[in-house]
């Protein structure tokens, strides 16, 4: 039998840190969104201001960890309670809706079914509080959580939906670098050799610098935001309270030893930036910047490529483009998976 325990207080929550990654570690989804450090980063920021919180709406920490007879945690659900973007009540999935891309429940297997009908069972009772929708954004459409929380929901005879929401390609990768480029259709495959070529002979040095320790990343990042802040769609995006909050999840990442912060210096400019994650043997391609002035020799094309082949000869085994249905991830190869929206109401 599972018995669920309610999590309402951050530092309640920050005990849980080195048990909540272990359980990560062998769940059925492991993202790095769905880390301790991430999630608990993007709670204090509020995703960026996504949630904007009053002394009326003010959301709350609702979290339920499962375990098991023997007291050992199997599976936890992070939810928080908020009104949604209709003015009901909602518990909803923590990391929602835009900075994790991919979110879902952390459960072992063996135990995915049964803590949805324990979970189910606790916010169905009287100790919950009073909500008029669950809602979950970014699960994978492979997850068996999918199953799971229908048929736990049918059940309990509450209404389940589900929808689509975007593409999140991404590339299997082979052993071989050659071999990648020849899985490439013939004109992208041309095109992403010319443009490599053509940096690596730009009349300045053209090298890839990673950045390591928190006092060159804090430098770096600055650099960061004001390429972002060239592409007007980004730089609305990059409001204060986003910029504090991917300063969070980047120092976050750097502590875990996940973050994988890169530039194409052209000289001694950065010339083009990657905010990705090393997690899991996969390359997460988190977020990307380039410097107008450089666009003459596609700095963000050639550094990608760059990273495939280094991600390639380290074994890597995915270089996952996440959210978003950019051509130039279709072009590199990206293979579509989808991420949809579940939501359960009384």
């Amino acid at each position: 039998m599972i018995t669920i325990e309610v999590i309402r207080s951050e530092e309640q929550w920050n005990n849980l840190a080195e048990s909540w990654n272990e359980l990560l570690a062998n769940s059925i989804t492991n993202v790095p969104f769905l880390r301790h450090e991430f999630l608990f980063s993007w709670w204090q920021h509020r995703g960026g201001g996504e949630w904007q919180s009053d002394e009326q709406t003010a959301e709350e920490l609702y979290l339920l960890v499962g375990r098991d007879p023997a007291g050992e945690m199997i599976g936890a659900l992070p939810l928080f309670l908020s009104k949604n973007h209709a003015e009901n009540t909602a518990l909803v999935l923590m990391g929602s809706i835009e900075i994790a891309d991919f979110l879902d429940v952390v459960v072992l297997p063996e135990f995915a079914e049964a803590f949805w009908q324990a979970a189910l069972d606790h916010l169905s009772g009287p100790d919950a509080p009073h909500w008029d929708s669950l809602e979950l954004y970014n699960l994978l459409e492979e997850s068996p959580t999918l199953e799971n929380i229908s048929a736990a929901s049918r059940e309990r005879g509450l209404k389940y939906s589900q929808t689509r929401l975007q593409p999140a390609p991404y590339i299997p990768l082979p052993d071989d670098f050659e071999i990648y480029l020849d899985d490439l259709d013939g004109r992208y495959r041309r095109e992403l050799l010319r443009k490599m070529r053509n940096a690596q002979r730009f009349f300045l040095p053209v090298e890839v610098e990673r950045v390591t320790g928190q006092d060159q990343i804090d430098a770096a990042m600055d650099d960061f935001f004001a390429m972002m802040r060239e592409e007007p769609d980004k730089g609305r995006f990059l409001t204060e309270p986003m910029v504090e909050q991917i300063q969070a999840i980047v120092r976050a990442a750097a502590n875990h030893d996940w973050l994988d912060l890169r530039f194409m210096l052209v000289g001694r400019d950065r010339a083009a930036g990657y905010l990705n994650f090393h997690y899991g043997n996969r390359v997460w391609v988190y977020n990307s910047a380039r410097a107008e002035k450089f666009s003459s020799i596609s700095p963000g094309i050639a550094l990608i490529g760059e990273l495939i082949r280094e991600a390639i000869a380290d074994g890597m085994t995915e270089f996952d483009f996440m959210r978003g249905d950019e051509d130039y991830k279709y072009h590199l190869g990206g293979q579509d998976r989808w991420v949809v929206k579940v939501v359960v109401s009384r």
